[in-house]
């Protein structure tokens, strides 16, 4: 017998945990084309403009497949699906602000921060090729970027606050 006086609640990975208007354009980038990726062969068309555009179209071919490949890791070797939010929405879904994370880690080479998020999202013995894409996805998102400079520049000091 089941307990109807509490419904069942929705899935932790879709919980808002911020605004889309807090990411920097890394993670926003990863959201977004995640997001795209999720909505099937439309969103994908859309996204492949939008690297074939800002990236050639050699360029934004390899990136573009580079991104599929990384979803469908996550899909087939995910420890359980990925929520996300609808393509308009402003919020951000916890599952998305990990994978967020994980993105912006790699692209900034910090491999093994990449590595540790990579096992939140897929089994451990897929995250070291898992974290390699989002290197090379991340740096792709990074040029996309408006403004983008060649240079990386680092913050004199770690402490935030």
């Amino acid at each position: 017998m089941t307990d109807q006086s509490n419904p069942p609640s929705p899935p932790r990975g879709g919980a808002s945990v911020g605004f889309m208007t807090e990411l920097n354009p890394v993670e926003a980038a990863a959201v977004l084309y995640l997001r795209l990726w999720s909505e099937g062969d439309a969103g994908r068309a859309r996204m492949r403009a939008d690297f074939r555009m800002a990236l050639g179209s050699d360029g934004g071919h390899r990136q573009h497949a580079a991104f599929c490949q990384l979803c469908e890791l996550c899909v087939t070797h995910g420890r359980r699906p990925l929520m996300r939010h609808h393509l308009t929405c402003k919020c951000l879904g916890a599952d998305e602000s990990c994978f967020a994370n994980f993105i912006a880690s790699a692209a900034e080479g910090s491999r093994e921060d990449a590595i540790l998020i990579a096992t939140l999202i897929v089994r451990a013995d897929v995250a070291f090729g898992l974290a390699d894409l989002a290197q090379q996805v991340g740096l792709a998102f990074r040029r996309m970027a408006p403004g983008h400079k060649d240079t990386q520049s680092y913050p004199l000091s770690t402490v935030l606050h």
